[in-house]
């Protein structure tokens, strides 16, 4: 191992369970503290992880096993009854009953007749930037964040002005994800002029169509990158102070965005 050694325990293994608000709602609490309990069982040092969801609520419990040298390996609908044996099996090389694998595995994905999570007809089409941490890394652990890359758009942004990072932003096309998909660099490009004594930058969570998850699933799974992204704003529009503005019953998206401000 080297960089990525605290990603895994001793042994060179993580066990990521999905436990944003879908899938502790599924019953995610008692699978991860089942899966502790079969880490000890087993006698290995695994490290059991909180993430995000991947977007595939309805396969909540998620869990995936990987190993610093395998691709990761999923199973759905997991039930806390089933964790030693999930766990058991997957030590002894047995994954038949898994959900899907990570990676592209060549033969050995061939030979056990698994698919790949991205060839699944619900992911095939999807490209996955905004939420491409999500249910891979510790939405509360800023260093995994880092290793994925997080922090460096901002680094890269503080290098340039205020202005060129709006052009920036205007020619990549990035657009809101409300139902005006308006243009966000243009936003900016209408605030920067503004005088003001005290300018802020607010980041609306809120979703008030019913049954909209899409901001939660982002800031559940991967607050820093929104983080990220508010700073940015600020600094291209000459803001001090932001906000985020989270409805009250969304308390878990609330906790983990100030999780990633503090």
């Amino acid at each position: 191992m080297s960089g990525e050694d605290f990603l895994y325990g001793e042994d060179g293994i993580r066990i990521n369970v999905g436990m944003s608000t879908c899938g502790i709602a599924a019953g995610a609490n008692p699978v991860y503290t089942a899966f502790v309990k079969a880490v000890e069982t087993h006698e290995i040092d695994a490290k059991v992880v909180n993430v995000g969801c991947i977007g595939a609520c309805f396969a909540e419990p998620l869990v995936e096993i990987v190993s610093y040298d395998k691709p990761g390996v999923l199973y759905s609908n997991v039930n806390p009854d089933d964790a030693e044996t999930i766990l058991g099996d997957y030590l002894m090389g047995k994954i038949e009953k898994a959900w899907a694998i990570r990676d592209y595995t060549g033969a050995y994905q061939m030979e056990l007749n698994l698919p790949v999570l991205d060839e699944l007809p619900y992911f095939k089409y999807q490209v996955r930037d905004a939420i491409e941490n999500c249910g891979i890394i510790d939405p509360e652990n800023i260093d995994e964040y880092i290793h994925k890359g997080g922090y460096k758009a901002l680094a890269k942004a503080l290098k340039i002005t205020p202005e060129e990072v709006i052009e920036t932003v205007i020619k990549s096309g990035l657009r809101g994800r409300g139902g005006a998909g308006f243009p966000t660099g243009l936003k900016w490009k209408f605030t920067r002029p503004v005088t003001s004594d005290k300018k802020y930058v607010i980041c609306n969570a809120d979703e008030g169509d019913p049954g909209a998850f899409m901001n939660r699933l982002n800031a559940e799974g991967d607050p820093h990158k929104i983080l990220e992204g508010l700073i940015i704003a600020a600094y291209a529009i000459g803001a001090s102070e932001g906000f985020f503005f989270v409805r009250a019953e969304k308390p878990l998206m609330g906790k983990r965005l100030q999780h990633a401000v503090r």
